[in-house]
């Protein structure tokens, strides 16, 4: 029999609030994190808008020493990952440290950093390059330092499969606990990828909404008028464990991780095949990995992106995996408020699932207002709803074609 693995905990910093809480309110009232860029001379940037972390002081998070030294997106790990260990109540925990791992990644890790030494390395030479540069922003410090943080013996990884990311971390944590390689993992992801290197390089790309003087409108997944993603900051992280451990140390248990799946388009770099032929894989795998009819699954957090191909395919593949029921799910994109958040989007919108789940309620897609005529599926536009149902899905899609789905399900005793 398959071990069951359970979530206990969750953390989240994200433009929506600097809690899982604060940010599932915000989702559920349907207000937008974008706002114009405030970290840097824009220049000649083509797109000038972001989900940047309003209020957010890594001093909060770390000895001053210590943010100095890490790259933000180290920081946005730190604060997701107290929040999560916090309500999990493993602060302190005294039981096996052994039997404790972490396995959170980044789509891009600590691109402000390499930015900034790039720029010392020009101007100042190799001399004043710092040497925290390298074990400051690479993508496993995280996990590391989590690690260290809290004494934390077990497995420590990262994963980097862009947009992917942290729902691979989740799912691949659930498997190393369901092969017995540890107890409880601490898994995610975390991004800041907003530095003016990011932005560039996305702008040039052409990939990034240019509705500039519009930001909270920019986002808009599965509208005809829709021009692209808008970037977003944050970091999202779960502790999971198996059911058997967190009921021998009284945890309070939230959700159950039922289903994982994973598939590769192998076809482009950046664009999916037109009908989600790879998403399609992806689902149909976390679908049979958690034993369930489609018609079992009541919500998709999407991975609506806001991009004119990515959505028009996700839903294609969503039609094709869930036939007739496709047209009962409720599906929402809550990159319409967060942004995207690469590395850490699986991770957030893993949690806003999981609240979907224990409150009954499905956060918005906003600035829906004309429906692409080739998405034609419920998408909750611009107000949540009250909906009671037991699993829920959610996608990421990664540069590369890799593609990955979770399935959650209330936790039945």
């Amino acid at each position: 029999m398959k071990k069951r693995i359970v979530v206990t905990g969750m953390g989240s910093v994200n433009p929506l609030g600097l809690s899982v809480d604060t940010s599932w309110q915000a989702a559920l009232s349907g207000q937008s994190g974008i706002s114009r860029l405030d970290q840097f001379d824009e220049v000649e940037l083509r797109t000038r808008i972001a989900g940047q972390l309003q209020g957010f002081d890594a001093a909060d998070y770390l000895p001053a020493k210590d943010a100095r030294r890490y790259d933000p997106f180290v920081h946005y790990a730190m604060a997701a990952a107290k929040e999560a260990i916090a309500q999990a109540g493993l602060e302190g925990y005294v039981g096996d440290a052994d039997r404790i791992g972490v396995l959170v990644g980044s789509g891009i890790g600590g691109i402000s950093t390499l930015e900034a030494n790039a720029i010392t390395l020009d101007q100042r030479g190799p001399r004043r390059v710092s040497p925290m540069f390298i074990p400051g922003s690479i993508i496993n410090i995280a996990a590391g330092l989590i690690s260290i943080e809290y004494g934390f013996k077990g497995p420590n990884l990262a994963v980097g499969t862009a947009c992917t990311t942290s729902t691979h971390a989740i799912g691949l944590a659930a498997r190393l606990i369901a092969y017995g390689d540890a107890d409880v993992i601490i898994a995610g992801g975390s991004e800041k990828g907003s530095s003016l290197l990011g932005m560039a390089g996305f702008s040039s790309m052409q990939a990034l909404s240019t509705r500039n003087d519009e930001p909270t409108l920019a986002s808009r997944p599965f509208d005809k008028d829709r021009d692209g993603f808008v970037m977003g900051d944050g970091a999202g992280v779960l502790v999971i464990e198996s059911l058997e451990h967190a009921l021998e140390r009284g945890a309070s248990i939230l959700a159950e991780v039922c289903g994982f799946g994973m598939s590769s388009d192998a076809s482009h770099i950046t664009a999916p095949p037109s009908d989600g032929e790879g998403a399609q894989r992806a689902m149909r795998a976390a679908l049979k990995d958690a034993d369930l009819a489609p018609e079992a699954i009541g919500y998709i957090n999407a991975h609506g992106t806001s991009t004119p191909l990515g959505d028009v395919a996700e839903s294609k593949a969503i039609e094709s995996v869930f036939g007739a029921h496709a047209k009962q799910l409720k599906i929402s994109s809550t990159k319409s408020m967060t942004g995207h958040l690469l590395g850490a989007a699986g991770a957030v919108e893993a949690i806003f699932c999981l609240k979907a789940l224990l409150d009954s309620k499905v956060p918005p897609t906003i600035n829906l207002q004309n429906v692409d005529p080739e998405c034609t599926l419920d998408y909750v536009a611009n107000h949540a709803c009250d909906l009671s149902f037991n699993y829920a899905l959610s996608n990421s899609f990664g540069f590369g074609g890799t593609n990955g789905t979770l399935i959650f399900s209330r936790f039945d005793g």
